[in-house]
């Protein structure tokens, strides 16, 4: 029976920590084959690593056609965040971030699902890209080796997605995300179990054919050291060290060949026992045998190496670079601000403003979270973007473009957020229920779209003057503004926008009163 999870009410990850004792944080991988849990300590400035947990909940296996859930499946999943939340409030992390990858990507939003997940986990779950999640992957890899300057090319093989990835030192240069699993792979080509040099040859095909677009990035690169992470790979290289087929601890094309013709000697998946292959990894064994099969032939890797590292550590190691100040959504932020070509100092300008106004209003309205700073700063950052396209409702390019776009260490629903805030930063706001974001966040999000839209009213100017101080009181639905009475009669202009400004936020149940 599942014990009584936690609220979920607030984004990932929680900001509240204990300052006198060592920091507990934690990182949840919603795989489509496993979910894994990694906990850490932060000790003088290193993390320590406190425990692992992996279960295999086979979430892949229960997804549909069209995008439903088995109960079974979703009944392993929640089992298994309960136990996960269990251990969570045991051991009284203080900072958790969480992310579903390929299944979940693909499973219908309106399945009630997520919102039973995180109430069984006790905290928020971010649905990352395939693109985030090959980043994530990345980092993980590079934190669980020793440092190198070169090229290094990552593979992992995960339940429903194949991701790959090209970086030099700490950073990724191009990354992949594949339609190949080893769930769906095994499903689709060795059907009721059955074993056969057929299925294989038709499993490898279709690899094949889905690298096909992306080989010559991947293999033209000289000098590059190759690397291979996650469930498929490291159980691959344990089986073929207890055979004895390798001598170091690293993959050839001949050691899997080899690999191969011994799971041919089987007949059925149900069968398959060799040493070093847990029964669970074997269900599901075949299918990502062909695809690290073709991985290595296709993108010409004589040799490849092992990591512990994948994306529970990546998302660990991402979530101190947050805490540390080294965030990759700001770096995102500015990449996206210098490539949209934005008017940096009227950027400034409306930034500066909407933070005075956020400090005033912070208790009134509960915005105490820096996720709620953080979020205003980047959209007000941003609010200019979709000016690259056109002025005739620049706010609406400049949603889709933040909506839609690769920003790397923003998951869903953030860039959902982001885009919200830049969307209704002028004329009517858009309902953010209808925005899909999550129930908790709304609030927050139209009372941060309210501050951002002031703070653009007031700098429409563009004027590079000092604005006068300005006072705002909020209560509820209620805001009142006071200005300088003197600066108010020389700005008649402004005196019209807040007139028309009434009218918007009486239409979403808000007054607007100034003086």
């Amino acid at each position: 029976m599942r014990r009584q999870p936690a609220v979920v009410d607030s984004p990932s990850p929680p900001e509240t920590a204990s300052s006198s004792q060592p920091e507990v944080i934690a990182a949840v991988d919603l795989g489509s084959n496993s979910f894994h849990m990694i906990v850490g300590e932060l000790r003088h400035g290193q993390l320590a690593i406190l425990d692992r947990l992996r279960e295999t909940v086979r979430l892949a296996e229960g997804l549909s056609a069209s995008g439903d859930l088995s109960p079974d499946a979703r009944a392993r999943a929640l089992d298994c965040l309960s136990r996960f939340g269990e251990r969570l409030r045991d051991i009284h992390v203080s900072r958790v971030r969480a992310a579903g990858t390929s299944t979940i990507r693909r499973a219908r939003e309106d399945t009630g699902f997520m919102a039973e997940a995180e109430a069984a986990l006790g905290h928020p779950i971010e649905i990352i890209s395939g693109l985030e999640e090959a980043r994530l992957i990345y980092q993980g890899v590079a934190h669980s080796l020793p440092p190198n300057d070169g090229l290094r090319l990552v593979l992992d093989i995960g339940g429903g997605s194949t991701e790959l990835i090209l970086g030099q030192g700490n950073e990724p240069r191009a990354l992949e995300s594949l339609h190949l699993g080893c769930v769906s792979m095994t499903e689709k080509f060795f059907p009721q179990g059955r074993i056969t040099r057929e299925a294989f040859d038709k499993a490898r095909v279709a690899a094949r054919l889905e690298l096909r677009p992306v080989k010559a990035f991947f293999r033209n690169a000289t000098g590059v050291q190759s690397i291979g992470t996650s469930g498929t790979i490291r159980a691959t290289e344990r089986v073929a060290s207890e055979l004895g087929i390798i001598d170091a601890h690293s993959l050839t094309p001949d050691a899997l060949d080899q690999l191969i013709e011994r799971v041919l000697t089987f007949e059925k998946i149900e069968d398959l026992s060799l040493q070093g292959l847990s029964e669970r990894r074997a269900q599901v064994w075949p299918g990502g045998l062909a695809i690290l099969t073709e991985l290595l032939r296709v993108l010409r890797i004589d040799s490849l190496q092992i990591s512990d590292g994948a994306l529970r550590e990546g998302l660990l190691y991402d979530l101190l670079g947050r805490l540390t100040h080294e965030d990759a959504r700001e770096r995102s932020v500015h990449a996206m601000a210098a490539r949209y070509q934005v008017d940096d100092a009227q950027a400034k300008r409306v930034i500066a403003t909407a933070d005075a106004l956020l400090e005033q209003c912070v208790t009134g309205w509960h915005l105490e979270m820096p996720f709620s700073k953080d979020m205003l700063d980047w959209s007000a950052r941003l609010h200019e973007i979709g000016l690259d396209i056109s002025h005739d409702g620049f706010q609406r390019h400049g949603a889709y473009i933040a909506e839609h776009a690769d920003l790397p260490g923003f998951p869903r629903a953030e860039q959902r957020f982001l885009a919200f805030l830049i969307g209704s930063q002028r004329y009517s706001i858009v309902n953010p229920s209808k925005d899909q974001l999550p129930r908790a966040w709304r609030d927050t999000a139209l009372r941060l779209a309210m501050i951002l839209r002031l703070a653009v009213l007031l700098n429409r100017s563009r004027s590079t003057m000092e604005m006068p101080s300005i006072e705002l009181l909020v209560d509820g639905n209620s805001m009142a503004l006071s200005f300088d009475s003197a600066w108010l009669e020389e700005n008649p202009l402004t005196i019209a926008d807040l007139e028309r400004e009434q009218g918007y936020l009486r239409d979403v149940g808000y007054e607007l009163a100034f003086s």
